[in-house]
């Protein structure tokens, strides 16, 4: 037993160093590629992007590109089962990485553009903006 107290410290230090953890990272694409991505309201590249994330969730996404729709959604990263209690202690000292990869895909919508139409609506807003009642000139009392 004594003998094995000894050797106890190098056993947990070469545990430790041998232990693995979790990649955790979301591959974002989109069709068109090149829209610019925000997660939970932080700008994180262009896509296609890869972003390293931390926690399992629900998360407020937004693509944006000019000539498109913009995008407002929400997506998740589910938790796999080597994240359940428990078995995530097992995951840590897991003697390599364990990668987490979660694929999230948009379709942009093409922004429908109609210059007469959107001159016509200026127009239209113009002339109930600056609607004016005439008032004829009247007579002066006598």
């Amino acid at each position: 037993m004594l003998r094995f107290l000894r050797y106890s410290p190098i056993l947990a230090c070469t545990t430790i160093a041998l232990s693995g953890c979790v990649e955790r990272k979301l591959f974002i694409t989109s069709e068109p590629t090149g829209a610019l991505v925000h997660i939970n309201d932080v700008e994180v590249g262009v896509t296609p992007v890869e972003v390293k994330y931390t926690w399992y969730g629900e998360y407020d996404v937004l693509i944006e590109k000019d000539g498109f729709d913009p995008l407002s959604t929400k997506a998740v990263a589910k938790a796999p089962l080597h994240a359940a209690p428990g078995l995530d202690i097992i995951a840590g000292v897991w003697p390599s990485t364990i990668k987490d990869h979660v694929y999230w895909h948009f379709e942009l919508t093409p922004t429908e553009y109609d210059p007469d139409g959107v001159l016509e609506r200026a127009r239209t807003m113009r002339d109930e903006v600056f609607e004016v009642e005439v008032i004829e000139p009247s007579a002066p009392p006598q």
